[in-house]
């Protein structure tokens, strides 16, 4: 790290991040998807090792690893308070000093547990993000957008935003482009220069947005960079996504050509969806068994990470850590960085051009189709079908010789994991949830296809 001209405000984000609170004791949350592979994780993890990247525009010292606040732990229907205040601990304890939220993670409770983990300590010893997310048409206008901007410093309990983002911009809504969408979101309503005069008066240090879906959107915003002076950008960015974000859905930008555009126009990048919403961490046994075998010791998720750490650009990479045992993987990959040789990235490419051929649902569990007027969990029964695609466990041969045995598997764990008023089979085609989907999935087409799958080996 390149201690020269740091401000006394960023060296005690640095020293603050690694030497504020004790160790905490692991608590006994446990993740299915990540037992088999942190076992390892329970030795020490250095404190003192954090990877961290310079902010070029404005000189902030930024953890490599950020903590995305979208994924929080629920208990007894509400956020676990409690547990949110341990990771948080752990993590400030371990060197992250990024924290990014929304108004509309977490049911809309993101914020408010955020504000109460990080008010416990001084507020220079933390990056804190927050968003416009004023995706539905009833935000859209001037006074109901300011409403949601000022709603969150008083969530947040702070008088100044580090980092602030146009939430989400090139996602359709409501039947219109993503180009119209953008334009009543930001530009109509004159939010896009709302946000500009609050960068001047201080209340944001940066300005920038995150980007899904029309390229039109992107492409205009980057063409006036000279005009908003954009401070950093967020783009979704993993090993699938370089060159095949395209191919995977045809409204998408390979994320190679996004990360270049910010990088020629000297603009920090910052990574969402690193593991793919989680797919990267359980890829299909074939292709996690190739990683493992390389590195036995590390998780099949750490891979995905030091790819997008490995590019000099990044400024950090959030990741929605629900258990600790996600949290002490992450830092395990960057406490130090040892970023991908030309051979591993070679690896990694070709990993993604065979996870093509598995008929996989590109559902990165954001939640933005929640709540489901019908009550149906899309999210986990879309997991429940990529774990069984990446397992192999979907059987429909009746003649096969382990057919009854694989079937009775499939419905027990299906029926175990999504109560029956949770399941497919309560779709009624309303497509409320398509407009909200940033990886543009027919979520209806897909839930039916899932209910086919169910029916027919319910009645074999």
């Amino acid at each position: 790290m390149n201690n020269n001209n740091i401000s006394r405000k960023d060296f005690l984000k640095v020293v603050g991040a690694t030497t504020a609170v004790s160790a905490i004791a692991l608590s006994g949350c446990t993740s299915e998807n990540y037992e088999k592979e942190t076992k390892y994780s329970l030795g020490d993890i250095p404190k003192d090792k954090m990877t961290y990247r310079i902010n070029h525009n404005t000189g902030d010292i930024v953890s490599i690893l950020g903590y995305g606040m979208m994924r929080l732990p629920f208990k007894d229907n509400a956020i676990d308070q409690e547990m949110v205040n341990k990771l948080v601990d752990y993590a400030m304890d371990h060197g992250v000093n990024y924290y990014d939220t929304s108004p509309v993670y977490c049911r809309g409770n993101s914020e408010t547990a955020t504000g109460i983990a990080l008010s416990r300590y001084p507020r220079e010893k933390y990056y804190l993000a927050t968003k416009l997310s004023n995706f539905a048409p009833q935000f859209w206008s001037r006074e109901a957008s300011i409403k949601m901007y000022r709603d969150s410093f008083e969530k947040l309990q702070t008088n100044y935003f580090d980092y602030y983002l146009l939430h989400s911009v090139g996602n359709g809504s409501k039947g219109l482009s993503g180009w119209d969408t953008f334009q009543k979101r930001y530009i109509d309503n004159g939010m896009i220069d709302f946000v500009q005069e609050e960068r001047k008066a201080g209340r944001i240090r940066n300005l920038g947005f995150s980007f899904h879906g029309d390229q039109r959107v992107i492409e205009w915003l980057l063409d006036n960079h000279d005009k908003y002076h954009w401070d950093f950008v967020q783009i979704e960015m993993n090993y699938i996504d370089w060159e095949h974000a395209h191919d995977v859905d045809e409204d998408n930008v390979n994320a190679d050509y996004l990360y270049k555009r910010l990088t020629d126009l000297n603009i920090p990048a910052v990574i969402m969806e690193p593991l793919l919403g989680g797919r990267l961490a359980n890829l299909p046994d074939v292709l996690a068994n190739t990683l493992k075998q390389r590195t036995p010791q590390n998780s099949v998720a750490s891979w995905a990470f030091r790819f997008v750490g490995t590019y000099p650009n990044v400024l950090t990479v959030l990741s929605g850590m629900t258990y600790m045992e996600h949290l002490q993987d992450n830092l395990r990959t960057y406490c130090p960085l040892q970023p991908c040789s030309d051979e591993e990235l070679k690896l990694l490419m070709d990993i993604a051009n065979q996870y093509l051929k598995y008929p996989i649902i590109p559902c990165t569990s954001c939640q933005y189709c929640m709540p489901c007027p019908y009550g149906i969990d899309i999210p986990t029964n879309f997991s429940f079908y990529n774990k069984c695609v990446n397992e192999g466990s979907i059987v429909d041969n009746p003649q096969s010789a382990d057919f009854r045995r694989a079937r009775r598997r499939f419905l027990i764990e299906y029926n175990r994991q999504l109560e029956a008023d949770r399941q497919v089979e309560h779709c009624i085609g309303c497509n409320q949830c398509v407009s909200h989907c940033p990886q543009h999935i027919n979520i209806p087409e897909q839930l039916t296809r899932i209910n086919d799958i169910v029916e027919k080996l319910r009645t074999l």
